[in-house]
């Protein structure tokens, strides 16, 4: 897709819009089930920061912008008329698949699943991240029962997915 994507004939609005309909849905695949994880070291590169490095990135190569002209991403994202939502439409898709899946019944087992407790001792080292845990940030709910509960409401638990930031 580079000679579509960079192409100077085309207009940015529609190269944008090829982006959105041909490479994210290609990088989203199968998102709902993945766990953002929280690094404590800064030597490794967070799940989500490199999420949006990739969306600078894709808009980077559409502008033809080369990273030793020190352009900010902000004026990126001014040139191209955008904000960062590829990790924000990652976030709705995720809250979303839970709702779907806490709401029908052909998903018992699932459900039986996330609202079990394992039996015995956890492992020495800091706490992972779990795929639960995310929703639960980002969603500002604490308790997974209370997001359970939200989740059997379709209209209150949309009006949850629209508003996360």
């Amino acid at each position: 897709m580079k000679k579509v994507l960079c192409n100077c004939r085309l207009k940015i609005p529609l190269r944008i819009r090829l982006l959105r309909c041909y490479i994210w849905p290609i990088l989203l695949y199968g998102c709902e089930a993945w766990t953002i994880k929280e690094v404590r070291s800064s030597l490794i590169v967070q799940a989500s920061n490199r999420i949006e490095a990739f969306e600078m990135w894709t808009f980077r190569r559409m502008l033809a912008t080369s990273w030793t002209l020190k352009v900010s991403n902000e004026d990126v994202l001014r040139r191209v008329n955008q904000r960062r939502e590829l990790l924000h439409t990652m976030k709705i898709r995720k809250v979303a698949y839970l709702g779907h899946v806490l709401r029908h019944e052909r998903y018992e087992l699932l459900q039986l699943i996330m609202m079990g407790k394992v039996a015995g001792r956890r492992g020495v080292g800091h706490r992972k991240k779990s795929w639960l845990r995310n929703i639960r940030e980002w969603t500002g709910i604490a308790s997974a029962a209370g997001l359970f509960r939200l989740a059997k409401d379709r209209q209150k638990f949309t009006k949850l997915t629209a508003n996360l930031r």
